[in-house]
């Protein structure tokens, strides 16, 4: 057991902590339910990634037999201020066992699933992603929760089908906020148990967790690019600044294939969009490399693929882009991890699943246009797309 000195400008005592693993290898931390202990939750680690770092905080606040994060209004409901004094506190400790670019990934059941949505609601910049495990966010505390606030942070949550201690409104609010509007890649999974780790949920988490850190292996961890807004590209379908899709969100499938279930882009249009995309300059069609049965790929020539591996849906293939089958009619479409943001933040787009995970982060499925407005600007984000790809532009000047 490690333990930390007493912390400045505290109202809590010093952090208590149990770890395992290399101290430089990505960093793993586990935060317990109410009422639970360090110790109890580390016992996860015996079925996670042996290769990863693990530490088990002890919660600030004494209660019952064991300890919680915060001071509740009720069930999922935190006291804002005592959730913003214990994410100070937390936060102080984490700088010190993981100094700036050293990933950090949070695995939070029951209220510690609400103190680990505290924590990257607050700071997204700060870890490389969350597993919100049969909790709440914790809505209306004191934290930001707007469109795109997760926005290139993968994200885990599971929950149970039959959870009778969190609110019901309070899972939905949560799955619909991570699944549609955070902007963060999300695998999201209910399980027919209550409020339980599930066998296969804890399976999914250890696959998440080892391709995630291997992901970030390959390809660093040089935290999320700053929000902006860019230009889209320098196509000839210009738009410098991205206006608000009209309507609700369509509804995407959760699972994998991810499909466009609702609201879909008439046939017409559909077509009209793949001859635009298809005379970007260098573009090949042909079925997709990667999608399902029926997709159409959008390849670039070899002379024309300057742009970096992440620029492509499958680089080995120069895809950039797919159009799926009529039944649905959207796209999958390599973005600047910026842009991908602005694209989700005005409702053009939700992420992949697996950006970040086994896909360039930047990977939506951009809504197929439901009119010819629509049918410009999704020209113009596969357009961005192309220029990216072809090495017109980069993530700094797109």
């Amino acid at each position: 057991m490690s333990t930390d000195d007493d912390m400045p400008n505290s109202p809590f005592g010093a952090p208590i902590a149990v770890t395992r693993g290399d101290a430089v290898a990505p960093l793993v931390v586990l935060l317990h339910g109410r009422g639970s202990r360090e110790t109890e939750i580390m016992a996860l680690a015996d079925a996670l990634p042996p290769e990863l770092a693990y530490a088990a905080v002890r919660a600030p606040i004494a209660e019952g037999p064991g300890f919680a994060w915060f001071a509740n209004r009720g069930i999922g409901r935190p006291v804002p201020e005592s959730l913003r004094a214990a994410m100070r506190w937390f936060n102080a400790w984490l700088d010190g066992v993981a100094p700036p670019g050293r990933p950090v990934l949070l695995v939070g059941f029951s209220g510690g699933a609400a103190f680990a949505g505290g924590l990257v609601l607050d700071n997204p910049d700060r870890f490389a992603g969350a597993a919100i495990l049969y909790g709440t966010l914790p809505f209306d505390a004191g934290v930001p929760t707007e469109t795109a606030r997760l926005a290139g942070m993968p994200v885990f949550v599971a929950q149970g089908e039959h959870d009778h201690v969190i609110p019901r409104e309070l899972l939905d609010r949560t799955w619909q906020y991570l699944t549609e509007e955070s902007g963060a890649p999300t695998v999201a999974r209910r399980d027919p148990v209550g409020h339980t780790l599930a066998p296969g949920a804890l399976v999914g988490l250890a696959g998440w967790l080892a391709e995630r850190a291997g992901y970030i292996a390959r390809h660093g961890f040089p935290g999320r690019e700053p929000a902006r807004r860019p230009a889209l590209s320098e196509e000839p379908i210009l738009c410098e600044e991205l206006p608000d899709r009209a309507g609700p969100r369509p509804r995407v499938s959760v699972t994998i294939p991810q499909q466009q279930l609702t609201d879909n882009a008439p046939p017409e249009l559909q077509e009209k969009l793949f001859a635009r995309l298809s005379a970007l300059v260098g573009v090949d069609t042909g079925p997709s490399a990667i999608s399902v049965p029926g997709a159409r790929g959008f390849t670039l020539t070899p002379a024309t693929a300057s742009g970096p591996a992440q620029a492509f849906l499958v680089p080995r293939a120069r895809e950039f882009a797919h159009l799926h089958p009529g039944h649905d009619g959207s796209l999958h479409v390599a973005l600047p991890a910026s842009l991908a943001a602005d694209v989700i933040r005005h409702g053009w787009a939700t992420a992949h699943p697996l950006a970040g995970i086994r896909l360039t982060p930047g990977m939506v499925l951009v809504y197929g246009p439901r009119d010819e407005h629509e049918l410009d600007v999704v020209t113009a984000i596969v357009s961005a797309s192309h220029a990216w790809a072809t090495g017109k532009s980069t993530p700094a000047a797109a």
